[in-house]
């Protein structure tokens, strides 16, 4: 008689609960707990869970585990199917339901989202892991469907051995933000951005908004630009005494905020607040990279009352060699950006300080990663006189890194794959250390030198690289990206693992050496920076006296490197609106109607302003360095791709011609969506 209720009991539990394998649009109880908070304190507490199911392991007949996760982390489910004579006929109800139970689960879909019922109990902990929870498990007594996940996923996120190419995953976004690593960088963005809030604010900054929706102006990087509604449109603008232009001739455009620069300036010329700071929301229309997203996110900081001298802020004994001292103005914005850093981390840090030159000769980089200790060698005055003599008759120098045979640890081979038409790579021997077999235009095919190359005496490797012998120009010499790639290579664990700060200072304040800009330049002088940044006092005189000792100018521009990628930048402002007009009419060659963007600047700087200064913030890439992700895209919620694409809301997309008349625009091919044939 009772093995025929049990039968019935189970037909029924079953035929009730199978129904239920489709979203539950009902009410239900709230959770107890989260999977998080489990653990060996509740043992034998009954709890209601909320989750999805990402794990199922049939383990034997009637015995079952599975794995509940939520946001705060997972828990073993056991389903274990009893039965005993002896058993009352409330305890057999209550194992029927846990035996359903466990048969619902059995049936739905991994991701799917449940409410499970049960009782703690203590299990013996896996091996080899280190869980939080690990040495309890939740017996399973009843279970609410709330989701079923579909049959067929493209990809589980919790099978990280396994994941598919991330397009796949960009382009179910939802799906793979479950992933533990994603939600944990997640958190670790929130968290460091509430400290540098925190941060802050003990200091007296505000946070102000900035817009979005300005106007396009010649600074720098190609822009997003957003149409205006013809009907929208008014028929002029008037900027005091000047009309800039009737609107209804044609279509107009904002565009989209590349940085706050000349609202945040504005603020500190409108004495408003002292200290302003902003996570700003930044577009800019560029090649996709790891680190570069078309938008992103930048901590913005502006301070008014700042400094164009290092004044007191030296160091009591002089750096060691190569570092310098920090000569220029700004250094508030400076000990507040090391202040940042210290909250974020949570720890002491050095910050070393470079100068543009030093960075250039030493590490061929504008960013030198710090943490391979190898530096560049200029080994041309080492040469014998005759190449030395050649060298010098082309304008070139002979640069070397030089990786004795007590360093290289049997990475020869590792070494030698860098060899290229710009960099060669050559073996010295301990036996004739002073004669290298190598082939260099217009040097033969041997290099001899006058006396050892200093640490080489017992042979080794060396990457050597002809330069121009000329002020250096850009980010990188062909041997500093050598060097750059070598890092992960020669450093120890212990050095990848640390963060190694850089202060990067005195850049040109010209160039013609950034592609970038050229687009907007045309062959004449470009900001290295931007063109509000303020020269180095002692050189004023030269930046007045044009031509050639234009590229001679140091800029008060300022940039912060972590491990080897530029992370923060910043400069001193040119407060004197005086000598912003020469730097755009005399210097930058800008015509009136570029110049025109800056009207609102210039308007600001002669009501008054006082000496200012700011930095920005690489957030995305901070994060991504903190979180040690080699990506920006593992610690945003929804990237576009490499090349400015987003996979999971498809977008950019045409735009109906008939959108588009809206607008005043018209479609330049036949690929408008009203214009197909």
């Amino acid at each position: 008689m009772l093995r025929l209720r049990h039968v019935t009991i189970l037909s029924k539990l079953l035929q009730r609960q199978s129904s239920t394998l489709t979203t539950h649009l009902g009410s239900y109880r709230p959770r107890t707990h989260t999977c998080g908070q489990l653990d060996e304190s509740l043992i034998n507490q009954k709890v209601d869970l909320c989750g999805w199911i990402v794990v199922k392991r049939n383990v034997a007949k009637g015995l079952t585990f599975f794995v509940l996760q939520d946001v705060h982390g997972q828990v073993q489910l056991v389903s274990r199917q009893e039965q005993s004579q002896n058993s009352d006929a409330d305890q057999q109800i209550s194992n029927e339901e846990s035996h359903a139970a466990g048969a619902i689960l059995r049936e739905l879909p991994l991701q799917s989202v449940v409410q499970v019922t049960g009782t703690i109990a203590g299990r013996r902990p896996s091996p080899g892991k280190i869980d939080k929870n690990g040495s309890i498990e939740v017996v399973v007594e009843r279970v609410q469907v709330l989701n079923p996940a579909s049959e067929k996923l493209p990809f589980q996120p919790n099978d990280e051995k396994y994941l598919p190419r991330e397009e796949i995953r960009l382009s179910h976004r939802c799906l793979d933000l479950r992933r533990a690593r994603l939600a944990q960088n997640l958190r670790a963005r929130s968290d460091i951005a509430h400290k540098i809030r925190n941060f802050l604010h003990a200091r007296d900054f505000i946070e102000v908004e900035t817009p979005m929706l300005l106007k396009s102006t010649p600074e720098g990087a190609r822009e997003f630009l957003v149409p205006m509604r013809v009907s929208n449109r008014p028929e002029r603008i008037d900027s005091g005494d000047n009309v800039e232009g009737i609107l209804s001739e044609g279509p107009t455009f904002y565009a989209l905020s590349q940085s706050p620069q000349q609202p945040k300036q504005i603020l500190m010329c409108s004495g408003v607040t002292e200290k302003y700071y902003q996570f700003a929301r930044c577009f800019r229309d560029e090649d996709g990279r790891a680190d570069r997203q078309p938008e992103f996110t930048q901590l913005d900081l502006e301070m008014a009352w700042i400094s164009w001298d290092a004044g007191t802020n030296k160091s009591s004994s002089p750096p060691s060699f190569p570092f310098s001292e920090w000569r220029i103005g700004g250094w508030e914005i400076k000990e507040t950006l090391e202040g940042i850093m210290r909250s974020a981390l949570g720890q002491a840090l050095e910050f070393p300080i470079l100068r543009y030159e030093q960075a250039m000769r030493y590490y061929g980089s504008d960013k030198p990663d710090l943490r391979w200790d190898k530096r560049i060698t200029d080994l041309t005055d080492l040469l014998e006189p005759q190449a030395r003599e050649t060298l010098q008759s082309r304008g070139l120098a002979l640069d070397g890194i030089l990786i004795p045979n007590s360093e290289l640890g049997g990475k020869h081979k590792v070494v030698k794959k860098f060899n290229a038409p710009k960099v060669k790579v050559a073996t010295i021997s301990a036996e004739n250390p002073r004669f290298i077999q190598i082939s260099l235009p217009d040097l033969g095919k041997q290099l001899e030198f006058q006396s050892l190359v200093p640490g080489m005496e017992d042979g080794g490797v060396a990457l050597l690289s002809l330069r121009p012998n000329a002020p250096f120009e850009g980010g990188w010499t062909a041997l500093g990206r050598v060097r750059a790639a070598l890092v992960k290579e020669f450093a120890t664990e212990k050095d990848l693992q640390s963060k190694r700060f850089l202060w990067v200072t005195e850049f040109p304040l010209l160039t013609r050496a950034d592609e970038d800009k050229e687009f907007l330049a045309h062959g004449r002088w470009a900001s290295s920076h931007h063109p509000f940044t303020a020269p180095m006092v002692e050189d004023i005189p030269l930046l007045l006296k044009g031509g050639i000792d234009l590229a001679k100018v140091r800029g008060q521009h300022y940039d912060l490197v972590l491990n080897g990628t530029e992370i923060a930048g910043g400069s001193v402002r040119i407060h004197d609106h005086r000598l912003q007009e020469y730097i755009f009419e005399k210097v930058l060659q800008l015509d009136e109607k570029e110049r025109a963007g800056f009207s609102q600047l210039l308007q600001a700087l002669k009501s008054g302003a006082p000496p200012h200064g700011g930095a920005a913030i690489g957030f995305d890439r901070f994060v991504s360095i903190l979180c040690n992700e080699p990506s920006i895209r593992d610690v945003i919620a929804f990237p576009k791709t490499a090349g400015g694409v987003d996979l999971f809301f498809k977008s950019p997309t045409p735009i109906p011609t008939s959108t588009l008349d809206l607008y005043g625009l018209q479609p330049m091919g036949p690929s408008s969506p009203d214009t197909q044939p």
